[in-house]
């Protein structure tokens, strides 16, 4: 299995299903995984759902510069990831970067 192909197959659908429906997301984590996000750290699968879909914007749309990873031992990955965030009725994209850590049985994300 290619690790470059499996993360941005992963980062295709994670960021497909952010832009659609972020409450989709919620099979993507388990009851240890955690999102930190600007300093907040968050729990659980529920946790970050509800974090991520009470963000102040409801339509976005991420456009994926890069899709850099490497193994991180134990069978898992470390996935960087930066692009833009276009959010609606907004003339300028924002500039993103998130880091994401998955095996297995976990994953980490921090934004």
């Amino acid at each position: 299995m290619d690790p470059d192909a499996v993360a941005k197959a992963f980062v295709e659908h994670y960021y497909t299903t952010f832009d659609a429906n972020r409450a989709g997301l919620a099979n993507l984590y388990q009851d240890g995984s955690m999102l930190t996000f600007e300093g907040q750290k968050i729990q659980g699968s529920q946790s970050i759902v509800a974090k991520l879909t009470s963000l102040p914007f409801q339509q976005c749309q991420h456009s994926i510069t890069t899709v850099d990873c490497q193994p991180s031992g134990a069978g898992g990955m470390l996935v960087f990831v930066s692009g833009t965030l276009q959010l609606a009725g907004e003339q300028h994209a924002l500039k993103f970067s998130q880091v994401i850590i998955f095996s297995l049985t976990f994953f980490f994300i921090s934004i």
